[in-house]
């Protein structure tokens, strides 16, 4: 758990992350594009009666950071504020940055939790010859996803 003012995000593999999204007070926040979700696909949280949460960190097509990122998902918690809030995006840079950014302003606003980053991210590291999907990634370790 972090302290209030402190800022430590905590990484952990797609095949842990699925293991600690199965506590009731953990939560997925996919912090990539409304094209990326569309075209390449989420995380399917399912299997364990939960949904994604969809938040764009860097908005498409100008990736600008979302000035509103922790306003919007702070406001889907509601009452019910979670204890473990891991991050997620195409390769894990910009989910960290995300993680990062919420850890700072729980602290800021005295709440507490616990962020972790997804390493690797949903689509993985580019292989030898660029592409992604082959090396490491949610996708890659067979872990539920979905295409609208």
């Amino acid at each position: 758990m972090n302290t209030a003012g402190a800022c430590h995000v905590t990484e952990v593999t797609p095949s842990d992350a699925y293991e600690i999204l199965k506590d009731p007070d953990a939560v997925l926040v996919d912090v990539r594009t409304n094209a990326e979700w569309a075209l390449v696909g989420t995380p399917d949280l399912g299997a364990l009666d939960k949904q994604v949460m969809l938040v764009e960190w860097l908005g498409f097509p100008d990736m600008a950071t979302n000035p509103d990122f922790a306003g919007q998902l702070f406001s889907r918690f509601g009452e019910n504020f979670p204890e473990k809030i891991l991050f997620i995006c195409r390769s894990g840079a910009r989910s960290r940055d995300a993680a990062t950014h919420v850890t700072n302003t729980l602290g800021e606003i005295g709440r507490t939790a616990e962020c972790i980053n997804v390493a690797e991210g949903f689509e993985g590291d580019l292989d030898q010859e660029r592409h992604r999907g082959k090396l490491n990634g949610w996708k890659k370790r067979n872990l539920p996803w979905r295409q609208s």
